[in-house]
C-alpha cells in the first residue's frame, strides 16, 4: 500500500539545480536562444541514445574480454590483493 518516499542523493539534485540557475540565466540575457535551448535539449537526448546503448555494450565487452584474460589466473589461485 504504502511505499517508502524516494529521497535524491545530493549530487543530481545539486546538478539540477545548477541547470536549471544557468538556463534562467540565458531566458534573462538572451530569451530566443533559451527556447531554443528548451526546445532542443530532448531531441539531443533523443540523438544521443544510441550512443549510450553502444557505450554500454563496448564497456561490456571489455569486462567480457578482461574476464576470459583473467580467468587462467583466477583459476590458479592467483589473488588480485
Amino acid at each position: 500500500m504504502g511505499s517508502a518516499p524516494t529521497t535524491l542523493s545530493p549530487a543530481p539534485l545539486m546538478k539540477t539545480l545548477i541547470a536549471f540557475l544557468l538556463w534562467s540565466l540565458l531566458l534573462v540575457l538572451c530569451w530566443p536562444l533559451a527556447l531554443l535551448v528548451l526546445l532542443a535539449w530532448p531531441l539531443l537526448w533523443l540523438l544521443s541514445i544510441p550512443f549510450r546503448i553502444v557505450a554500454t555494450v563496448m564497456e561490456a565487452l571489455i569486462a567480457l574480454v578482461s574476464a576470459l584474460l583473467f580467468l587462467p589466473a583466477r583459476l590458479l589461485g592467483h589473488s588480485s590483493k
